[in-house]
């Protein structure tokens, strides 16, 4: 098991979803998701949870002028690889196959 961050949308009704891909989807904490495959237009194909060794990405906001906040969370990924992307990306993610939300940082 690896110890990584993911940063979540934090919705209105308190509930926690991803970012970008497969927007809609509700999680909770201590629940063990496994990663789906959903193209989506503008992003690149990657199947996997995407994670950071590191609660940081330069690259993503974490208040919107629309309102939306985004919270990093600490999250157990199993079945990982790691993949280097740029420094402004964050630098050292990990794909996982399956996830797991640990706690919201505060």
């Amino acid at each position: 098991m690896i110890a990584a961050f993911k940063l979540f949308r934090l919705r209105r009704d308190g509930s926690l979803g991803p970012l970008f891909i497969n927007r809609n989807q509700v999680l909770e904490l201590g629940v063990w998701y496994g990663a789906g495959c959903y193209p989506t237009a503008g992003f690149a194909v990657r199947p996997g949870w995407h994670a950071m060794a590191q609660p940081t990405a330069p690259h993503l906001k974490t208040t919107l002028k629309s309102g939306e906040r985004r919270v990093w969370c600490r999250v157990s990924l199993l079945e990982a690889k790691p993949e280097q992307r740029p420094a402004s990306q964050g630098g050292h993610w990990f794909l996982a196959k399956w996830l797991r939300i640990e706690e919201v940082l505060p």
